[in-house]
């Protein structure tokens, strides 16, 4: 029997939702556990800590709204510029953390697959993430994805790169390259592009993240930092995202 999140307690929210347009995919920039940290006088790595804690409950929230696809941006190719001790702990927590929930993943259907250049990852981290990659295989209520030592400049480079050597080895024509057959060189061949994009803390930025993949994303600023997102804020973002008009380019 699979988990409840805590999304059922809004029911008059709930009721404003348009089940029909829900979203399939929806990205996270999850942006603010170091400023909760420093406002509620913790450590730097109590606010990831809490950080990691919203989210499960918000794969959770997702999946019980019907959403299939969730993508969080863990962990960018620019966050080895962090000092070391916080990206050691970092490592250290995403290891810990995806194995301590491995269980509740698979009694809630949530399936875990990962994106980014994974090489560089710690040996420990690859084996956790090895391990409940193949435990969460058969879970198919919802895709918990994690980009970790991900950015979309790095993975259109790699793609770029894939793509040269298959024409040098004549397993592709020049000809052949479209926008599709890019999109199957990325990471996210497997998935859809996300419909919403929701970043917290109230940046304005992208920050290195979907670049080819968001074109024509919906995009929802929460000025809620993320250890302080909850269902209810979720609930919200989507349905500001039905009162919009898709257009992808198109006249009115």
């Amino acid at each position: 029997m699979t988990t409840q999140s805590e999304i059922r307690f809004y029911p008059e929210v709930l009721a404003k939702l348009d089940k029909n347009r829900i979203p399939h995919h929806i990205a996270f920039i999850p942006d603010g556990n170091r400023r909760w940290a420093k406002r509620a006088f913790y450590s730097v790595q109590q606010g990831h800590q809490m950080g990691a804690d919203v989210l499960i409950e918000m794969v959770k929230a997702a999946k019980d709204l019907g959403v299939k696809e969730v993508t969080f941006y863990a962990f960018s190719t620019e966050n080895w510029n962090r000092p070391q001790d916080e990206v050691d702990a970092l490592m250290i927590l995403y290891a810990t953390y995806i194995l301590s929930q491995c269980a509740d993943m698979i009694d809630s259907g949530i399936r875990l697959d990962v994106i980014g250049n994974l090489e560089p990852l710690p040996e420990f981290l690859l084996n956790a993430i090895a391990q409940v990659k193949e435990a969460t295989k058969p879970s198919n209520k919802i895709r918990l994805i994690l980009a970790l030592n991900y950015g979309s400049r790095n993975e259109i480079c790699r793609a770029v790169k894939q793509i040269m050597h298959d024409v040098k080895q004549g397993k592709l024509s020049e000809d052949e390259v479209s926008e599709k057959v890019i999109s199957n060189y990325l990471d996210t061949k497997n998935l859809k592009d996300p419909e919403l994009l929701i970043r917290t803390s109230g940046e304005l930025r992208i920050s290195n993240f979907l670049l080819w993949q968001i074109s024509y994303t919906e995009m929802y600023i929460s000025p809620v930092l993320w250890p302080d997102f909850k269902p209810q804020h979720l609930l919200d973002a989507i349905i500001d995202y039905q009162g919009r008009e898709r257009r992808w380019g198109g006249a009115q």
